[in-house]
């Protein structure tokens, strides 16, 4: 992979950027994209001193169509020749039943973790069917497999990116570009802050057991994208230890001190 190029969204902060990480200390230059730019800016002088590679950082939100062609367009020389595609960007918003939850949170999600995959795939993939060569790993959850009580609509985007990556490489079936759909379970990340709104709630449901790190989902990443080219993991789930299926019914907590 060294000397290729990446484009890796949702880059600023969890399994995405623990991703762009473990790219660039392969030798492969960088697009990281996500909405903070700040943390991208951080992110290009650590992994360009550390590693040599370039990186440049893309800010705009994928969820907007016009946006992400924009973007592109402005670094069309670069994008064409993304050989890497990590569709990371997602987001879940809203932990109660369905009818209870704005309803603008559960279509800021569908246009996130769905409308945008979809639009960055539908903007990159001609580039690789030009060349012939590519590699698309959407970064999809262990809720694209299960339902989650309080999670419908998140889990809905995640059978979605499911269907996406199956349908996506039926039609690139013949050419050279492989396509991979990672499915984690209980990562530690912002996203349980994000989801649940509270810091200290988040951190609660971290309690009693090891969840994966975004540096285990990174490695998983890497170990699909550097199998041989006649190699294609079209699907990996990925759990910690003490998980087992979805849900907390399945979750093995230690006993805490008091």
């Amino acid at each position: 992979m060294k000397g290729s190029w990446a484009l890796v969204t949702g880059a600023s902060a969890g399994m995405g950027r623990a991703i762009a990480r473990a790219l660039a200390a392969r030798g492969v230059n960088l697009l990281v994209n996500a909405r903070r730019e700040n943390r991208l800016l951080e992110l290009r002088d650590e992994l360009q001193t550390l590693y040599g590679v370039r990186v440049v950082p893309m800010v705009f939100d994928i969820a907007d169509l016009r946006l992400c062609e924009m973007a592109l367009e402005r670094e069309a020389e670069l994008v064409s020749k993304v050989s890497i595609l990590v569709n990371d960007a997602g987001i879940g918003r809203g932990s109660g039943p369905m009818h209870e939850v704005p309803i603008g949170e559960l279509e800021r999600m569908i246009d996130v973790n769905l409308k945008g995959l979809l639009y960055m795939t539908r903007l990159i993939v001609p580039h690789m069917v030009q060349r012939n060569a590519g590699h698309i790993v959407n970064i999809g959850s262990v809720g694209g497999r299960w339902t989650l009580p309080g999670s419908a609509v998140y889990c809905a985007t995640k059978f979605a990116v499911r269907a996406i990556t199956d349908g996506l490489r039926m039609d690139l079936i013949g050419r050279k570009i492989r396509v991979t759909n990672i499915e984690p379970g209980l990562v530690k990340t912002e996203f349980a802050e994000m989801r649940l709104g509270d810091k200290e709630k988040a951190e609660a449901a971290y309690e009693g057991y090891e969840p994966l790190q975004p540096e285990d989902v990174a490695e998983a990443v890497v170990w699909c994208l550097e199998r041989p080219p006649h190699v294609n993991i079209q699907e990996l789930v990925v759990f910690p230890t003490d998980q087992v299926g979805v849900g907390q019914m399945y979750l093995h907590r230690k006993q805490l001190s008091k």
